[in-house]
């Protein structure tokens, strides 16, 4: 390069000395090739005071530069000329080389500041200010070559950052130098440090600019927060975060040394955002939950609720999750208890609660949610005022003096500034003086200028029709919707959208909830209103229960779960909790949640008395029928879902099915053979095909379960349509089809999944364990690997001993079946040994299984006692089949016969079965195969007869 300006004045082959000589060569290389006149010359070397001959002395001034620098100047009749090449110029070669893109080699020419020697005058400033912002554009895409390079060194990168880091402080609302440092912190493995620029520089962009970052910052953030985002049900943020930046970090220290941390402080301190916040930024790779107990009265059953398990210690042991437990102050001896159990059995587990009160176990660590100091309350009342109203005018004196007025406690800076939409600052000033002196007066103690005198205030600043519905609003629990509202309370949509421009009510969805602060202060005993509300939500479950057997079963069941809290609310205040509970039935049980149909029905009974009011015994019998009961004539009649379904619930009370329960079951698959609704015919073929299936004549369940699904697919009844799948998969096993078998058991998966969940125990049992059983008995022995695995996975999870029993029995199966005995024997040993009820039917195969793989005597004979008293008909059969292939000829045949006369077959498709009836024919020839297994089929107690021969010697 001939000239430089990139830096102080350089000149090639020259020394040029004289500032006002190197000031004219700055000017006229800014111009290389070109005429600059005398006239602007003059002007731009002399801006404030031209000197007496200013021709005279540009000429004198140009005859000095080229004795300094000769070869370079030349004349012209209008000006001079510098008289060389644009390219020997730096800055021109500068722009041309990042034009290029060659932003190294662009960044080499520059040497400290450009147009040093002329910075000061007004003929360099915009130029000198374009060329340093074209400097700052081709260094943040030098940094971002480098930073892009392929397998950049460690040192290269820390390098980078410090450079970025430099250059942020120097250029602090420079977006691109921002993104390049949250990039580079992110790529050196220091994400958290990123996400906190990330942070201060929305702040500070927000604060000096009043901008949102920029797509190239937000892609930046969006990098740093890739494969962190756990699973979390956190709400998004929707105002910004002020005023606790020592309690985040205070906090994020607490959960790094204890497992059960918990925020407490006086109601409105802001404890539930606050651990909101923390918890948003924490990196947990196994999730962060938030539970609401606000609306809660079973602290395990809103966990459940959340975590979507019926068993949460099982569920979370293995993990390392995040738990917010929030308001815990209502329900704080069952929020103890539950936090306790839970940490004791999930090594990785971390709570962090909000309460007035500490939990009071071992290893709590308490943070102390104090109100904000001044100057934090008056940056968060600013914040929300401008939010309020974008025009208001607030000094930072007049924010101080209401803070100071309202203890600092955020949620009544939030309403009092949410006021401002209303009124000037003035009068939001002088009505705070006034309620804080009929209180007492600034001279008060702090401690008696409490959140009850800031909701007084806002109450007072209420008409009577609004402090009428907000009163109202108190009987809801978990928030309502409008229609609930407009029905309960009679309010108006005026009123409901005044409360919530006031800031005392929030619309979250189609949903309008409530502080628990402003609830609590606003409850009144309003026994009136409260059977209204249960009036209501009555209505509501009988208007959901029919939608529930139609293709609408999905969305009305969200409704109910939406209306939980308002269901138990109404179901503990309702004058009639007979007609409530029972549309509640249906719901719980399509969710598996039999233990809350235990506890309900147990409650209601006890207010209800033995002697159901006239209309209600359906309601009644059922509870009874829950509770072990026998079931009464009115459920027996009843062509209500949950009376039809009764044998189930029989099930679930731990109660054995009666002895007329086949017949029962055709008489009312009969009674509803010509009934109008098609559902209600349907399930009614249903279950007397499972009945049948179970307990009668096995043959004769596919000729009523085909049409019950036909019919269930046309209602749209999830429910249905996997209860028939099941069963028909049951049907075509007991025949020996296994692969038919297979196909009707891999479709109930998307409708398991969509009522309950694969970690229940209908997810579970029905679906994924099955088919892992029965692929393998198909030869499928990779499919059954890979669907018992999740089984296991969620049987663990789902913390039930005895499934995870039956899990274990599977994967005995395939490990016999994969030539594993010795794992086999191990698996099943373990599983007989687990503490745990079974049904008989389960053992008994656990015991034929185990005479497989290892001695037999013992175990069959086991399983044979096991069977003597069963009902169970094809578990009967599977048990006799399993003995006979250690018996000799003979009575395997019998004992075949037997159980194709159980299975209500003719020869099995079975292979095992088919393989032994091959062996005792060629042992006994055909015609004495065929006598002996005819003896078996006529057998009456065909067990106790397998049971003589182990006996023997």
């Amino acid at each position: 390069m001939r000239v430089g300006i990139l830096g102080p004045l350089q000149v090639a082959g020259s020394e040029v000395a004289g500032a006002r000589v190197r000031v004219l060569l700055v000017r006229l290389a800014l111009d290389p090739g070109r005429v600059v006149t005398a006239d602007r010359l003059i002007d731009d070397l002399w801006p404030d005071e031209p000197p007496a001959h200013p021709m005279a002395a540009l000429q004198s001034l140009v005859s000095r530069a080229r004795r300094e620098a000769p070869g370079l100047i030349t004349s012209h009749p209008a000006g001079y000329v510098l008289d060389v090449p644009p390219d020997e110029v730096d800055a021109w070669a500068f722009e041309r080389l990042v034009r290029a893109g060659d932003v190294h080699r662009a960044l080499a020419l520059w040497r400290g500041t450009a147009l040093a020697d002329a910075y000061e005058l007004p003929f360099a400033e915009a130029p000198a200010a374009r060329l340093e912002e074209l400097r700052l554009t081709a260094l943040a895409a030098r940094i971002a070559t480098d930073l892009n390079a392929d397998n950049p060194e460690a040192e290269d990168r820390t390098e980078l950052v410090a450079e970025l880091e430099e250059l942020v402080a120097a250029h602090p609302l420079r977006e691109p130098f921002h993104a390049l440092l949250i990039r580079a912190l992110t790529a050196n493995g220091r994400r958290g440090e990123a996400l906190g620029l990330f942070e201060r520089t929305r702040a500070a962009l927000a604060d000096e600019l009043g901008v949102d970052p920029g797509p190239e910052l937000r892609e930046a953030h969006l990098e740093a927060l890739k494969d962190q985002e756990p699973s979390t049900n956190l709400p998004a943020r929707l105002t910004s975060f002020v005023g606790r930046s020592e309690d985040v970090s205070r906090l994020n220290v607490l959960l790094g040394r204890a497992r059960l941390v918990t925020l407490v402080g006086p109601g409105g301190a802001g404890k539930t955002r606050l651990a909101v916040e923390v918890a948003a930024g924490l990196a947990v790779p196994d999730g962060v939950w938030l539970v609401e107990l606000a609306a809660a009265t079973d602290v395990r059953a809103a966990m459940e609720s959340v975590l979507r398990t019926t068993d949460l210690a099982r569920a979370l042991r293995g993990t390392a999750p995040l738990i917010v437990l929030d308001n815990c102050e209502h329900v704080i001896e069952d929020a103890a208890r539950i936090a306790q159990w839970l940490l004791s059995e999930a090594g990785g587990l971390r709570i962090l609660a909000t309460s007035r009160e500490p939990l009071d176990i071992p290893g709590e660590a308490l943070h102390q949610v104090l109100p904000l100091p001044e100057e934090k309350a008056a940056e968060l009342f600013m914040d929300r005022a401008v939010a309020a109203r974008a025009d208001v005018r607030l000094r930072r004196e007049e924010a101080v003096r209401i803070c100071r007025e309202l203890d600092g406690i955020p949620l009544a800076i939030e309403l009092a500034a949410a006021r401002l939409r209303t009124m000037p600052v003035s009068v939001l000033v002088e009505q705070l003086d006034d309620r804080l002196a009929f209180r007492g007066g600034r001279t008060s103690e702090p401690r008696h200028r409490t959140l009850r005198a800031v909701i007084d205030w806002s109450w007072n600043l209420l008409s009577e029709r609004e402090r009428e519905l907000l009163r109202g609003l108190t009987v809801f629990s978990g928030g309502a919707t409008y229609e609930a509202i407009s029905r309960v309370c009679g309010g108006d949509l005026d009123l409901l959208s005044s409360l919530v421009d006031k800031s005392l009510i929030q619309l979250s969805g189609d949903r309008y909830t409530m502080l628990e602060t402003i609830r609590q202060y606003a409850a009144a005993d309003l026994p009136e209103l409260r059977l209204a509300h249960a009036r209501y939500y009555t209505g509501l479950a009988e208007t959901a229960e029919p939608h529930l057997r139609t293709g609408e079963q999905l969305r009305w069941l969200a409704v109910l779960d939406a209306e939980q809290g308002n269901l138990d609310a109404a179901l503990r205040h309702t004058d009639d909790p007979l007609r409530l509970i029972l549309p509640l039935f249906w719901p719980l049980t399509l969710r598996s949640r039999h233990r809350e149909i235990r506890q309900r029905a147990e409650s209601v009974l006890r207010r209800a008395g033995d002697v159901p009011p006239p209309g209600r015994e359906l309601a009644h019998g059922l509870c009874r029928v829950v509770m072990g009961a026998e079931p009464t004539r009115a459920v027996l009649e009843s062509d209500h879902p949950a009376a039809l379904n009764s044998w189930a619930m029989e099930m679930i009370s731990g109660g054995a099915p009666p002895t007329d329960v086949v017949s029962r079951t055709d008489r009312a698959a009969e009674r509803l053979r010509d009934h109008p609704d098609l559902w209600t015919r349907s399930a009614a073929l249903l279950i007397a095909g499972i009945v049948r299936f179970e307990y009668g004549v096995v043959a004769e369940a596919e000729d009523l379960l085909r049409p019950a699904l036909e019919g269930l697919r046309r209602t749209g009844d999830r429910w249905g349509q996997w209860a028939g799948l099941f069963w028909l998969s049951l049907a075509a096993e007991n025949r020996g089809d296994y692969a038919a078998a297979v196909a009707l058991a891999e479709e109930p998966e998307r409708l398991a999944a969509e009522l309950t969940g694969p970690d229940t125990s209908m997810g579970v049992m029905t679906f994924l364990l099955r088919l892992g059983q029965l692929k393998g008995r198909a030869g499928d022995h990779a499919g059954a690997a890979a669907a018992l695995e999740q089984a296991w996975g969620a049987a663990v999870r789902s913390e039930d001993r005895a499934i995870v029993a039956r899990v274990m029995h599977a994967r005995a199966e395939l490990a016999r079946r994969t030539g594993r005995p010795e794992e086999a024997a191990r698996l099943l040993e373990s599983a007989l040994a687990l503490d745990v009820e079974l049904p008989a039917q389960a053992r008994a195969f656990m015991y034929v299984e185990l005479a497989r793989v290892g001695e037999p005597r013992e175990p069959l004979r086991r399983a044979l006692e096991l069977m003597v008293t069963c009902s169970d008909s094809t578990a009967r059969a599977t048990v006799l089949e399993g003995v006979a292939e250690h018996l000799e000829p003979g009575v395997a045949a019998e004992l075949l016969g037997a159980a194709r006369a159980l299975r209500g077959i003719g020869e099995s498709a079975a292979p095992h079965v088919n393989e032994l009836a091959a062996r005792c024919r060629a042992a006994l020839g055909e015609d004495g195969y065929r006598a002996a297994s005819e003896r078996g089929s006529t057998m009456p107690n065909p067990e106790r007869y397998a049971l003589s021969p182990l006996s023997s010697p």
